[in-house]
């Protein structure tokens, strides 16, 4: 008997299959997917997410024997469904930027920031699902008229899976009409943004299953009829549960976007927007802060400028702001990337440390924020370092050294399809699926050592700089 999880990402599905009892992975499945938009869009067919599922489960090889299977997915996409459960249009992705406006208008309505954050556990940006159906009524309202269901990601393949609408409270609450105070839906919210509440799915439990997956979908995916489909989560809900964070260890995750997270016994509450109050996928907590812009952002300045992505220098004055894609964190949606501070002596190599800076930073702030806003960062506990860039040198060194703290870089690969899995095994086995994750033993791997003394210095020059280019980037 085997179970499987399934990373449904910005850009790629991927599948683990995975020995329920000691965690072994026996294979293990990708398939790209294609993200397209300018000019703020980002949006991709929920189909291909289908079709990309079934490669990676004909790759990995190993489907027949498989006995449960969970999904973990890219937050906050809005899917909006035709009564034929088809997509109308292509699902909007989370870093999509044209709900700038929306958000905005959002947050005044209701009350402000406070009124948010107290209320819902966040408050609106461009990413959250929210500000993308106020967007979709405006700029296309033939769709969402025509809508019959919504979905995020996960549940849309959740959905396709066993028949039924089902969703779980961590990625739930990262929609921003989902509430982490009421634990449940935020009807004042929805008859804001004009959204009935029967177009929404279930909000199942960390090990409640969603349902077992039916013929049709059996026959397609090469699984066996009856398989149990687990409740899904969001990638970083995933990633928590793969990992087997426990309350109050800090996560920084590098991939097209970063992110700084950490498990907590109690719901976070930040009236500025740099925290999202999240839900996890083990019935606590996830304060969550993301930035727009992580290792494509680095990867297209060494791009530009000729080097390989672990040639930078060691120190550097110069200051790179990699807002490339706009960015969330801070809340500058249409901003752009910016360099300051160059000289007639300055190095490729240091303007390619800026960026790693540049896109550090405001990670290991939001670190910061999180001791405030949530119930308690561990004062003493290693940064837990994962995803795409955790293995590079540089980006290891940078946390280290900005942050203060001891980087801890996991062995484990695919922490979100790990996780996932780890949910599949809670289902059949009754197990929370955080222990399941610490039994399977996912937490060995290196340690960057923290440096004698935090680099405060480069912090309050990056900050100075972003100051005063805010005016330049908001116009």
């Amino acid at each position: 008997m085997l179970v499987a999880g399934v990373d449904t990402s910005t850009q790629a599905t991927k599948v683990l299959v995975v020995e329920p009892d000691e965690g072994r992975v026996v294979a293990a499945g990708r398939a790209s997917h294609e993200v397209t938009g300018t000019g703020g869009a980002r949006e991709t067919d929920p189909e291909v997410w289908w079709r990309a599922l079934r490669l990676a489960l004909d790759e990995s090889s190993a489907a027949g024997e498989v006995a449960a299977i969970s999904v973990a997915g890219q937050q906050h996409g809005l899917v909006a469904l035709g009564g034929d459960g088809r997509p109308l249009r292509p699902a909007i992705l989370w870093n999509d930027t044209r709900s700038a406006l929306e958000a905005r208008e959002l947050t005044e309505a209701f009350g402000g920031p406070e009124a948010w954050a107290d209320r819902v556990g966040l408050v609106p940006v461009p990413s959250f699902t929210a500000t993308r159906w106020a967007w979709l009524r405006r700029h296309e309202p033939e769709h969402a008229t025509a809508a019959r269901a919504v979905r995020l990601p996960h549940d849309f393949v959740t959905e396709r899976l066993c028949g039924r609408g089902a969703t779980d409270r961590g990625d739930a609450s990262g929609t921003a009409w989902w509430s982490t105070r009421d634990e449940g839906y935020v009807d004042d919210v929805l008859e804001l943004i004009e959204l009935d509440r029967a177009l929404l799915p279930d909000v199942l439990g960390p090990g409640e299953p969603a349902g077992e997956m039916g013929p049709s979908a059996a026959r397609e995916l090469g699984l066996p009829a009856g398989t149990v489909v687990g409740p899904g989560t969001g990638d970083n809900m995933g990633a928590a549960l793969g990992l087997g964070a426990r309350p109050g260890e800090p996560v920084v995750s590098l991939g097209t976007s970063g992110t700084a997270y950490a498990v907590m016994e109690d719901r976070a509450s930040d009236p500025t927007g740099t925290v999202a109050g999240f839900a996890d996928a083990s019935g606590r907590f996830l304060p969550l802060a993301a930035t727009l812009n992580a290792t494509l952002a680095v990867d297209r300045v060494a791009g530009w400028l000729g080097l390989d992505r672990e040639q930078a220098a060691e120190r550097t004055s110069v200051v790179v702001l990699p807002y490339l894609d706009g960015e969330r964190t801070p809340n500058l949606p249409r901003a752009a990337g910016m360099v300051a501070g160059l000289r007639h002596d300055t190095t490729r190599e240091e303007i390619l440390l800026a960026a790693y800076e540049g896109a550090a930073a405001s990670l290991v702030e939001a670190l910061d924020l999180l001791g405030e806003h949530g119930s308690g960062l561990d004062p003493g506990a290693a940064i837990l370092l994962v995803g795409g860039g955790a293995k590079g040198a540089v980006w290891q060194r940078v946390v280290a050294r900005l942050s203060g703290r001891p980087v801890q870089v996991p062995d484990a690969a695919e922490l979100v399809a790990l996780g996932a899995a780890a949910q599949a095994a809670a289902c059949l086995s009754g197990e929370a699926p955080e222990e399941v994750a610490r039994r399977w033993g996912t937490r060995g791997g290196v340690t960057v050592d923290a440096p004698s003394e935090r680099d405060l210095e480069t912090l309050e020059r990056i900050r100075a700089t972003r100051e005063a280019t805010l005016a330049l980037h908001e116009r």
